[in-house]
């Protein structure tokens, strides 16, 4: 799509291929029942930023947690980083789509509350315009991100070169409400904190055990001053069902000794304590990395993010253009790389935000992380650097301390013989050199 004077709805559906319907007045019933996309539109483009900063001073005032740039903002400075995403000569505001009712979704879009995390956050920018005359154009679709994806690009190219330069990250076009893509792209704002954070789950009331007398749980309790006794209930007591007989198993002493254990520390656990209400989480066990690996990690998300996403959005972009996206197997392919792709970017980004980086035993007398270790195999040499297993890859040479070869050498000294156990025997590795 090219550039054009105004970018609308009509033109964005039309351009991926796709017949609209609509448009409809956002707060008003929409017969639009199943999955597909979705845009919201002004019915006019609007040179100005239509920003509420009243709206936007009640959004500071809810929400406690709200930052721009790591420091709480004024109504007037987030109204103008606001105002720095708004395209001219774009009516379009946001695009959507969903896999359940489009018209259940723009519902929820007309009744979200500006700072609530539901039932419409996506969109909650929406939210700080003064002009609530919002219009909405569908089109069912059951292959709904694709078609997403396709019109957030159909957008981004209709954008003339002026107003995306003119953008506060001019690297991220899209629609003025929408935050992210499905690619992963997503803005540069520096507005933190904007939903109010999910209330905590109170902790249920401790379990009361009440003992009753003798009978009375069979509805028969003593009758004061007397030796009889009298039924609360008139029904018979139902008799109670045989049990089989327990198997018992034979345990050994130390299986006893592990169970007794075991009892002692639930019963410390679940000991009543006035200090704290709820259990303390679990610590994060930090990952332990060389500083060699740590710049590995680094320079693989640089990789990743730098070089081979926009490879793939690239291949994205250009199976799209072959035609219908449910049967294009160019895009499928595509698609499920790129999912593998952010897959591992998530995962590198979760390691380094957690990592702890270790010194490298020089000279060390015995094997620990970050050693290069020199051993003979059946008379050959081999060499291995003992590694985390966030850093391993025994094809070039660095092995996790958690393997079995790594177990088994961890701790040992020059001239010690480390005994692996194999599907094909033992495995004995002489230590011959530390590094």
């Amino acid at each position: 799509m090219t550039e054009s004077t105004i970018v609308g709805a009509p033109d964005l559906f039309r351009a991926v291929g796709l017949r609209p319907d609509g448009p409809a007045i956002v707060g008003r019933p929409t017969r639009a029942p199943g999955a597909g996309v979705y845009v919201i539109e002004l019915t006019t483009p609007s040179t100005r930023a239509m920003i509420d900063i009243n709206r936007v001073g009640k959004w500071i005032e809810r929400v406690d947690s709200l930052r721009l740039d790591g420091e709480r903002p004024t109504g007037k400075a987030l109204t103008a980083r606001l105002s720095a995403f708004w395209i001219p000569s774009a009516t379009v505001l946001y695009i959507g789509s969903t896999d359940g009712s489009v018209a259940s979704r723009i519902t929820a879009l007309d009744q979200h509350v500006l700072g609530d995390r539901r039932p419409h956050a996506a969109a909650h920018w929406l939210k700080t315009l003064s002009n609530s005359d919002l219009r909405v154009w569908w089109a069912n679709t059951s292959a709904t991100e694709e078609y997403e994806d396709a019109l957030m690009t159909a957008f981004a190219e209709a954008v003339p070169a002026a107003e995306r330069a003119a953008l506060y990250d001019p690297n991220a076009v899209m629609p003025f409400a929408n935050l992210r893509r499905g690619t992963g792209e997503a803005k540069k704002h520096g507005i933190r904190g904007s939903v109010i954070a999910e209330e905590p789950v109170a902790p249920q009331p401790p379990t009361t055990v009440v003992d009753l007398a003798p009978a009375a749980a069979d509805g028969v309790v003593p009758t004061r001053g007397s030796g009889t006794t009298r039924r609360t209930n008139t029904a018979p007591p139902r008799p109670a069902a045989p049990r089989a007989p327990r198997a018992v198993r034979p345990v050994s002493a130390a299986s006893a000794a592990a169970a007794r254990s075991r009892t002692t520390a639930n019963a410390a656990r679940s000991a009543p304590s006035a200090s704290r209400s709820s259990p303390p989480r679990p610590p994060v066990e930090p990952i332990l990395v060389t500083a060699d690996g740590l710049a590995r990690l680094q320079a693989e998300l640089e990789q990743l993010t730098r070089v081979k996403r926009p490879e793939v959005i690239a291949r994205i972009r250009t199976a799209r253009e072959l035609g219908d996206l449910k049967e294009n197997a160019d895009y499928t392919s595509a698609r499920e790389e790129q999912s593998f792709l952010e897959g591992r970017i998530q995962a590198l980004e979760a390691m380094l935000r957690n990592v702890s980086v270790v010194e490298a035993p020089g000279g060390a007398v015995r094997v620990a992380l970050g050693s290069r270790v020199t051993a003979e195999l059946d008379g050959d040499a081999v060499t291995f650097e003992i590694v985390d297993t966030s850093d391993s890859n025994p094809g070039a040479g660095r092995i996790s301390s958690a393997s079995p070869v790594g177990r088994a050498m961890v701790g040992r000294s020059v001239g010690d013989e480390a005994v692996v156990t194999t599907p094909r025997g033992e495995a004995r590795y002489l230590i011959t050199v530390i590094e």
